[in-house]
């Protein structure tokens, strides 16, 4: 049983195809084939559903099971080098994460950390839903995911608060919302709003607040792209729900400003998540490490006051009414 049978098995199992899993190995297809075959034969267990030519017609329930300890060797061996590698003070290798969209503003914060650490690690970043994440997690594609605590979601994993999630309405600066820094959901949902689409667990989480207070609010543009929506304030006269970091990174665009949405004041726990188990990989290693030093600094919050005063004092303009409305934020727990 060789370790190049398990990348064999894995790889058909991903391309779905014998002939491509075999271009993905930089092997002949019936070198691939041969090896499939002689670990049937350790095992005892055929593998595939056979079918004619290349084609892939499944996994019976052994083969199922065989793939999913394939991947856990696979990962386990790559994990192995890692560490060795991460003991010698040389880390190589790519640090992989899926994340949620509203965490593109603030994740350079974080990786920043691991690169002053491991300047030799990359980055692999996907943006990604929970239901992918899980996935990933599982078939150890991923090291590492970014998302809402929500156990229900992702299943028994170790977990690691990063910070609370705030909401602001972001609106035009017009006469209509001149001097005011807050605003009621109910009131929210009687505005024009660029949202979300539907699917996107933000946009459920917002619905719900709105359900709660008996709001039915009506999107004239939905969006997977929170920068996209943004641009409507600003350009279309929409108002669009934003995490309130937003307002710092990327920051508001000139002719837009944020209101705290309250009535009811809510909030999400953003947390780091990686696999169950007394191992962790290195790579995974590298992200909580960095979030434990960040929240024995003051957490996120802190972090982006020391980006928010150099930038605001940078894009400053002399017109009172072009200037960056100012955000006070909430302090996460470590």
């Amino acid at each position: 049983m060789f370790l190049r049978q398990f990348n064999y098995l894995v790889a058909v199992v991903e391309e779905g195809h014998f002939g491509r899993a075999a271009q993905k190995c930089n092997v002949t297809q019936p070198s691939l084939s041969c090896g499939i075959k002689q670990l049937e034969l350790e095992i005892g267990v055929p593998i595939f559903l056979r079918g004619r030519g290349q084609r892939f017609c499944g996994l019976t329930p052994e083969g199922d099971r065989v793939a999913k300890w394939a991947r856990n060797v696979i990962a386990n061996c790559e994990a192995m080098r890692d560490e060795v590698s991460a003991m010698q003070k040389n880390l190589h290798g790519r640090l992989r994460m899926g994340a949620m969209p509203s965490m593109s503003p603030v994740l350079p914060l974080l990786l920043q950390m691991v690169r002053e650490q491991h300047p030799n690690v990359a980055m692999d970043v996907q943006f990604i839903g929970n239901d992918a994440m899980k996935t990933g997690l599982n078939n150890f594609s991923l090291d590492v995911a970014l998302t809402y605590f929500d156990r229900a979601e992702l299943g028994r994993r170790n977990t690691l608060k990063i910070y609370t999630e705030n909401l602001s309405l972001l609106v035009p600066d017009t006469d209509a919302f001149r001097g005011r820094t807050e605003i009621t959901w109910k009131e929210a949902a009687e505005l024009p709003l660029a949202m979300l689409r539907p699917g996107l667990h933000e946009r459920r989480f917002v619905d719900r607040v709105f359900e709660d207070v008996g709001a039915v609010p009506i999107a004239k543009v939905e969006s997977e792209s929170i920068l996209h929506l943004m641009f409507q304030v600003q350009f279309a006269d929409l108002c669009t729900i934003i995490p309130s970091h937003f307002t710092i990174m990327p920051g508001l665009h000139r002719g837009t400003r944020a209101l705290r949405l309250v009535e009811p004041i809510v909030s999400q726990d953003v947390c780091l998540f990686w696999a169950e188990g007394e191992i962790m990989t290195p790579m995974a290693a590298t992200l909580v490490a960095a979030v434990k030093k960040m929240n024995k600094l003051g957490g996120l919050d802190a972090r982006l006051s020391d980006v928010a005063r150099p930038l605001a004092a940078e894009s400053a303009p002399a017109e009172p009414e072009q200037r960056i409305p100012a955000y006070r934020t909430v302090a996460a727990s470590a």
